[in-house]
Parts: C-alpha cells; sequence; structure tokens
C-alpha cells in the first residue's frame, strides 16, 4: 500500500522513549475498506470507536465515516470531502487527496475484521501502558494518607474499564448516542406490553409502578425486622433470574430478555439458608419443615422436581461476612468479567457494610457505603438492590408505615437512591396486639375483645404493601401485595382482593 503516513507529530499519545503499540498501516487499510464497502462497519465483532486508532487523523476520519453511515448515507472519499478541507492533519498528507489513497488497492477487503479486531487490541494495550504507568506512581508514594488497598482498588477498577474497552467510553457523548439508548429502552418497553422498561421484577403490580429495575439505578429497599425485605429481594432475585433463563431457553438473546443473571451478597444469611428459602418457594414447602427435616417422602420429590428447575439459574450467591464497600465492587466487577448476562446486584445489607477506612463516625462511613453502591450501579450499568434498616422511631407513632425519614443512620442513602422502596406488613403489628387472658377477669370482655382482634387479624392477614417513597423516574405510591409467610413468597393479588383488600381505601 503506498500511503503516506502521519509522522509522529501527528499520532496519539506518542512517546518519544518508546514506541507504543500500533499498526498505522492497519488502520489505513481499514478505513479504506470501509469506503470502498460501507456494510463492513455492519459486520464488525469489536465496538470499535475513533478513540481506539492511534493517528489522530484516522480517528477524526473514523467518526465522520461512522456518522455518515449512521444516517444511512453512502460514504465515499468524494462524500467526506467537504468535511476535511480544512483539516491541518489531513493537509500535512496531501490534503483530501489522502482519502482517495486510502482507497487505491483494497487490501483492506482481504480481511476487514480482523484488522478492525488488532486496532482494538492494541488501543487496549496502550490503556494497559497508561493504567500501569499510573499504578506504578501511586506505588511510589510513600506519604501517610496512601492506602495500598485503596490503590489496589482503584487500579482494579481501571483495569475492569480496560477489559470492557469503555476506559475512553466515559469521555461526555453526543446528545444523539444518549437519545437512541433511550429510544432503545421505550421501545423494549412497548414490545413487552407497556409496562416494563428495565429488568423484572417479576411482579406485575410493581412492574406497572416502577416500570421494571433500570441499569444504573440504585433502589434501597427497606423495613423493619420482619417485614419481609430480604423474602421480597430474594423473590426478585429469582424472577429475574427465572426470567432469562426461560427467555434463553425460548431462544430469545440475553440483550433482548427483560430477565437477568443476579449476583446476590448475602452479608447476613448463608448461602444454603437463602437456596432453602428458594426450594422453599417454588416447591411449596414451608421452609420451617424443610429446614427441620419434617415432610414426606412425596415433599421429598416434589422438592427434587424444583431442584431440578432451580440447576441452571443464573444466580450468584455471595455469602462472604464483613465486606468493605470496596471489596463488593471488586467482586461485582469480576462477576460481571466472567458472566456477561450479570445484570442485577442485590446487597442483604447495607448496614452490614464496611467503609474503606475504619472509623467512629458511622454516618460518614454510611455515605460512603450509600456513595459506592451508586457509583457501583453506573459503573457496571446494572440496577443494585441494596436493603436497609430503618430506625426504631417507627415503632413510637400509631401508623407504623415506614417514611424516608426513617432510614436509619444517614440522609446521604436517600439522596443517592434512584428509589426508596418501603415493606409494611400491618398483620405483624396486629398479632403482636393479641389480648391476653388474665387469670381473673370477666369472661365475656376476653372473649368479646378477642374476637374483635381475630376479625382484624383476618383483614390483614397475608396482604403487605411495598411503599414507593421515592421514585426518580415516576411517581411515588402504594403497591398492595400479597405474602405466605409460610414459604416466605411475595405475589401480585388477585383482581377480587385488590377491592377487599384492608388497604382499598388508603
Amino acid at each position: 500500500m503506498n500511503l503516506t503516513l502521519p509522522p509522529p507529530a501527528l499520532l496519539r499519545d506518542a512517546d518519544p522513549a518508546r514506541t507504543l503499540p500500533a499498526n498505522v498501516e492497519a488502520e489505513a487499510a481499514f478505513l479504506g475498506a470501509v469506503l470502498i464497502d460501507n456494510r463492513i462497519l455492519e459486520d464488525m465483532t469489536c465496538a470499535l470507536t475513533p478513540d481506539h486508532f492511534f493517528a489522530a487523523v484516522h480517528g477524526r476520519v473514523f467518526a465522520r465515516i461512522a456518522a455518515l453511515a449512521d444516517r444511512k448515507a453512502v460514504v465515499t472519499p468524494v462524500t467526506l470531502k467537504p468535511y476535511f478541507e480544512s483539516d491541518e492533519g489531513l493537509k500535512e498528507l496531501g490534503g483530501t487527496a489522502y482519502l482517495a489513497r486510502l482507497t487505491a488497492d483494497g487490501q483492506g477487503l482481504l480481511a476487514p475484521r480482523e484488522l478492525a479486531q488488532q486496532i482494538y487490541d492494541l488501543a487496549l494495550l496502550r490503556e494497559l501502558i497508561a493504567v500501569g504507568r499510573t499504578l506504578v506512581e501511586r506505588a511510589m508514594d510513600t506519604s501517610e494518607s496512601v492506602s495500598p488497598l485503596g490503590q489496589i482498588e482503584s487500579a482494579e477498577a481501571a483495569l475492569y474499564a480496560v477489559a470492557e474497552g469503555a476506559q475512553t467510553g466515559n469521555e461526555a457523548q453526543p446528545f444523539a448516542v444518549a437519545t437512541r439508548a433511550s429510544l432503545e429502552m421505550i421501545e423494549k418497553a412497548l414490545l413487552s406490553g407497556g409496562h416494563i422498561s428495565g429488568k423484572t421484577t417479576g411482579l406485575v403490580s410493581l412492574n406497572e409502578k416502577v416500570g421494571g429495575l433500570h441499569d444504573s439505578d440504585l433502589i434501597i429497599l427497606a423495613g423493619r425486622p420482619g417485614m419481609g425485605k430480604t423474602s421480597l429481594a430474594t423473590n426478585i432475585a429469582f424472577n429475574a433470574a427465572d426470567r432469562l433463563r426461560r427467555d434463553l431457553a425460548d431462544g430469545i438473546a440475553a440483550k433482548d430478555s427483560v430477565g437477568a443473571a443476579v449476583a446476590f451478597f448475602s452479608l447476613e444469611m448463608s448461602a444454603d439458608q437463602l437456596a432453602t428459602r428458594i426450594l422453599a418457594e417454588q416447591s411449596g414447602i414451608s421452609s420451617e419443615a424443610l429446614r427441620m427435616g419434617r415432610i414426606s417422602r412425596e415433599d421429598f420429590q416434589q422438592l427434587s422436581f424444583a431442584s431440578q428447575r432451580l440447576a441452571e439459574l443464573p444466580l450468584l450467591i455471595d455469602d462472604t461476612p464483613a465486606l468493605t464497600i470496596g471489596a463488593l465492587r471488586t467482586r461485582a466487577r469480576r462477576l460481571k468479567r466472567h458472566h456477561r448476562d450479570l445484570g442485577l446486584i442485590v446487597v442483604d445489607y447495607l448496614q452490614l457494610l464496611q467503609g474503606s477506612v475504619k472509623t467512629d463516625n458511622r454516618v460518614n462511613e454510611i455515605s460512603e457505603i450509600s456513595r459506592g453502591l451508586k457509583t457501583l450501579a453506573k459503573e457496571l450499568s446494572v440496577p443494585v438492590i441494596a436493603l436497609s434498616q430503618l430506625s426504631r422511631a417507627v415503632e413510637q407513632r400509631d401508623d407504623k408505615r415506614p417514611m424516608l425519614s426513617d432510614l436509619r443512620e444517614s440522609g446521604s442513602i436517600e439522596q443517592d437512591a434512584d428509589m426508596v422502596w418501603f415493606v409494611f406488613r400491618e398483620d405483624y403489628y396486629v398479632a403482636s396486639r393479641e389480648p391476653k387472658r388474665p387469670v381473673d377477669g370477666d369472661e365475656s370482655k376476653i372473649h368479646e375483645d378477642h374476637a374483635a382482634w381475630a376479625a382484624a387479624m383476618e383483614r390483614v392477614y397475608g396482604l403487605a404493601e411495598l411503599i414507593v417513597a421515592k421514585q426518580r423516574h415516576g411517581s411515588t405510591g402504594k403497591v398492595r401485595l400479597r405474602f405466605e409467610p409460610r414459604i416466605t413468597r411475595f405475589s401480585d393479588l388477585a383482581p377480587d382482593e385488590m377491592g377487599a383488600s384492608a388497604y382499598g381505601n388508603d
């Protein structure tokens, strides 16, 4: 190929001490092939961007080619010419005549995919060199304020970005790119029946309220002990993972599914305890009976069938205790690298995480943790559901329904969250008010009080509210659900139950 290639002064990141890995001839050949046959852009197997080109002028040419092709225009040296007549870099190569010379012999047509992959790979190697230099410079800093573990976590985050080919993708993007992503999300919601634009929760009423779980969102799921927040999180994790499993079995690509592979970080319960909950839910056998072994042979057979269905469930459980927020983010990045379909992360629960630095100020530590979880959601572009405790202020009120001010230990949780959900079950509080039988007393009065309590209990038993107290994407409000405590399962209310619900007039 007889081309005048860009001099070192025009090369991106030129290093006078050592030549960075690059193949400018491959870049020129690839651009020539695309100008001859624009369909090559549709057949690329790697996500090539202008920043992957070593020669800055080649990056600008590729950017213009991509923009024109996106508008369905035919791209040739002639149609490119008006955009580069005043390009100073191209003038040093002979001006717009250089564009015509790119197509002179068409060698790039022999292996355009391989050329694109080589350009991409060499760009990643240059990014690795940049990460390595930064790592060495920081490691040489021996001041007391330096945290070696923090440096390791930062380096791993940078390496993850390189592995994703996203090191340059964090820069400002044209509004047109964001608009296309938005339209794709809206189209997905339309095709799903008008309810889900994100990952499914498996609960129709909740999907209708929030539109599913959106990428990059931090969802705080909070409640007082006994309300069932872990059960709800487990239900949602299973529903999302099972939907992906079924869609893949039906030949639907993971990117087109509203399901997702799920990573469940359980800092409170062990992996086998979580598995027992899911088995109980799917087999319909009480989790208590499973733990005690009080099941019949028929129950065991039913359990065996349920376990076979769950064998291929894309649900990953990490039950490592006492994780720091930095360690959790590191583990999540590794899982994302190895499981490309990972689309949802659940953390049970936020207050059991530790900050990166030991401190007596728990409020600041929780603030760091909530910011870290939001950063993780954006970095991996997945929804993150983090369970949270509530303060005891709830118990001091007549109306036990939680409010945003009840979030424990830090207002930053509310600030960082895209959505805040509260789980509330009135039957939990009504059950605690069962009249006690005194040693000596009026039996008729006792029966009257107990009958009134039993009527109140019957009215609310098995009903739950999910209070959407904050939502950046839509309105707040309540979602009414059914809760089966025997198998720890939340589900949608039947239409007739909706009308008869104890909360129907709230």
